[in-house]
């Protein structure tokens, strides 16, 4: 009895043993089931996406990344020529104080200063760089300039230059007013109306017709005179005018023969022989002139000619007018 019972003991025993085995293959298999994989989720999905890495797609967004970082490090060099963009900042009174009486300096070159008010200055302004004017100036006093260059349209009402040099074209629009001299060394060409209360020139040449509505002045220093023998004993001879024109006045003295009545010396010789008309003008108390008594030009050179006469004239005073044409 007691052998059966022992037997029947372990035959229990072996069988719990079994289904202790059995239950624990069970779930070893429903861990290892697909079912128990599909329960993982999103780690599980994770993890396979993990494994399905590999180096060429870390290649891939290496590349990527150094070509982000190249067009940005381009794009800001772009961008440096543009203007810089300062930070305002106000200048208190209390700033303003400290600079009184004393050499301060004022922010850096990379700042700028704006002054919103109106400035007055009591001192000398100084400034070392170059000035940029955006609105008009006004001068109240006298301006000095070393150089000045003005690249645009410039308009002044009042200037006085010492020593003006124009190497380019120069056009004045209104009237040109020269107080003391005008020294031209090229040709000059006047398209409208030329005014001048003196006008002293050395050489003029016109090409075309001259109109004169006033009359011609010939100006110039008075040339020499002299008396010939025709003047006779005690005869004396004047003239009055220029090489141009003038009159010759003769004093005829006693005995006068034909010949040579006075020579004009021209203060100023000509370039070639010039051409000489006289003309004998008679006046009350003149010699009387008869028709076999003949005037004529004697010895006439650039630097002179003589005015003489056919036969002797009687005692008196008889003048001549000449005109001189080069």
């Amino acid at each position: 009895m007691e052998e059966n019972k022992q037997s029947g003991e372990e035959s229990n025993s072996l069988e719990n043993l079994e289904e202790e085995s059995t239950s624990v293959e069970k779930k070893e298999e429903i861990k290892t089931s697909p079912a128990s994989k599909k329960a993982k989720g999103p780690i599980g999905k994770l993890r396979g996406l993990a494994s399905g890495l590999n180096i060429y797609l870390l290649l891939f967004m290496l590349l990527l990344l150094v070509g982000g970082i190249i067009f940005f490090v381009v794009f800001q060099a772009s961008q440096g020529g543009e203007e810089a963009s300062f930070e305002s900042q106000e200048l208190t009174q209390e700033a303003v104080d400290e600079l009184i009486g004393s050499d301060a300096r004022v922010g850096d070159p990379n700042q700028i200063l704006t002054v919103e008010a109106d400035s007055v200055f009591t001192g000398k302004v100084l400034i070392r760089d170059g000035l940029d004017v955006a609105g008009p100036i006004k001068v109240g006093g006298s301006l000095s300039l070393p150089g000045i260059t003005v690249s645009g349209a410039s308009a002044f009402d009042e200037v006085t230059i010492n020593t003006l040099n124009i190497a380019g074209d120069a056009s004045i629009q209104g009237q040109l007013s020269v107080q003391e001299g005008l020294t031209v060394s090229g040709p000059v060409t006047f398209s409208g109306t030329f005014s001048a209360a003196t006008f002293a020139i050395q050489s003029l040449q016109v090409d075309e017709e001259l109109v004169v509505n006033q009359h011609i002045d010939a100006g110039g220093p008075t040339p020499g005179i002299s008396g010939g023998g025709a003047t006779g004993s005690g005869g004396t001879v004047t003239i009055s005018g220029t090489d141009t024109a003038g009159t010759v006045t003769v004093n005829v003295g006693g005995s006068a023969s034909s010949g040579v009545l006075a020579t004009v010396s021209f203060a100023n010789s000509f370039n070639s022989t010039p051409h000489v008309v006289i003309t004998p003008v008679a006046s009350q108390g003149s010699p009387t002139i008869t028709g076999t008594q003949k005037f004529y030009l004697s010895n006439r050179t650039s630097t002179s000619f003589s005015i003489a006469t056919s036969s002797g004239l009687p005692s008196g005073s008889i003048s001549f007018d000449y005109i001189v044409i080069d």
